[in-house]
């Protein structure tokens, strides 16, 4: 562990030397990929820093011991040090868990009522509040670019992204199918129902990643936007479908008021989606490491259940339940994302063992 931690910090004195070097600094691509790589090794860098000074107070400590004056002192200090060194070193370890090059990335995210009718698109509009509200609790913005809104509330499908520091490294959990049992507003009879809608959440693809796409390949239409997006968003054809032949992946764009924003837009959401394909396409061919992961991803996978006569919440995964259902469904997943993250991190450790 030492030598790795070594190696880390070696390589953040290096990035930081040649931060200062007035040649690198014209290079704005290069400082900013300086700049990040710093960055992803700050936490384990600040860690060890902290560490070593422990193992030098502890020698130190040791040494006092011999001192007929400060011996009962330093035999105080010394305890307390060796419990600081234990719990900086469970704490290293997690940091040097290889990370998700995604994690500091913003989400792209999909969400569609699906099982359950009127319903599961009402359930839809509840988990695009929840997701949103989170957001804003962690002072992250967001941003809507497709919606088809449902019959009787909520969507059948809304796409929006989510923008913020280490948004992916939080919200990547959430993919799979979410089910809700709780009597609808739709069933006049008071009968228990159970609904589902699917969440797809992908890192978005910004401009280090070398997704490149062949304008021949694409199909692009323009026609009138039907979605939500203010006055006078009905009046123009503004809206753009784009169309990813060679995939068959197919991308809208509708809430921006111009043809060209919508455009832009669209383009960045298939770049992501495509980058999302790559992905899932290494994964299945590291298969071991895909199925050690918490969830596969797939849409299909039935990951939590929302359970309203009992106001509780479960995460399958994971066996984890909390009867908070009512402070979750209104945007408060930290205790639910920690819970993912720890568990993640277990999985991770005992891998590596």
């Amino acid at each position: 562990m030492i030598e790795r931690l070594e190696a880390i910090l070696e390589k953040y004195e290096s990035l930081e030397k040649s931060l200062s070097d007035p040649e690198v600094l014209k290079d704005l691509r290069k400082t900013k990929e300086y700049s990040r790589e710093m960055a992803s090794l700050e936490d384990a860098v600040v860690c060890y820093r902290k560490y070593k000074k422990l193992l030098t107070n502890i020698e130190e400590s040791k040494e006092m011991i011999k001192d007929p004056e400060l011996g009962e002192m330093a035999r105080e200090e010394l305890k307390e040090s060796e419990e600081k060194k234990e719990e900086l070193e469970k704490e290293l370890e997690i940091l040097l868990i290889p990370k998700d090059p995604n994690d500091g990335k913003n989400v792209v995210m999909e969400i569609r009522g699906a099982a359950g009718g009127d319903e599961a698109n009402i359930f839809a509009g509840d988990l695009f509040r929840m997701y949103t509200r989170y957001a804003e609790k962690k002072g992250f913005s967001y941003q809507v670019y497709n919606s088809v809104d449902g019959a009787a509330g909520g969507f059948s499908q809304i796409e929006f992204i989510i923008k913020g520091k280490n948004a992916y490294s939080l919200l990547k959990y959430e993919s799979g199918s979410h089910r809700v049992q709780r009597v609808p507003v739709t069933e006049s009879n008071g009968r228990l129902q159970t609904s589902t809608a699917t969440v797809l959440v992908m890192p978005e693809a910004d401009d280090d990643i070398d997704i490149t796409i062949n304008p021949n390949d694409l199909r692009i239409d323009i026609y009138r936007s039907s979605g939500c997006g203010g006055q006078g968003v009905n009046t123009t054809d503004s809206a753009v479908r784009i169309t990813h032949l060679p995939t068959n992946t197919v991308v809208t764009c509708q809430n921006e008021r111009s043809q060209i924003q919508n455009k832009e837009q669209a383009m960045k959401v298939l770049k992501t989606r495509l980058y999302e394909l790559e992905l899932q396409k290494q994964q299945e061919e590291a298969g071991a490491e895909r199925r050690s992961k918490i969830g596969t991803g797939d849409r299909a996978e039935k990951i939590r259940t929302y359970n309203y006569p009992q106001n509780r919440v479960t995460d399958h995964r994971i066996g984890f339940t909390t009867k908070n259902l009512d402070r979750v469904i209104d945007g408060d997943l930290d205790d639910i994302i920690d819970a993912l993250i720890q568990e993640d991190q277990k999985r991770k450790l005992m891998g590596e063992e």
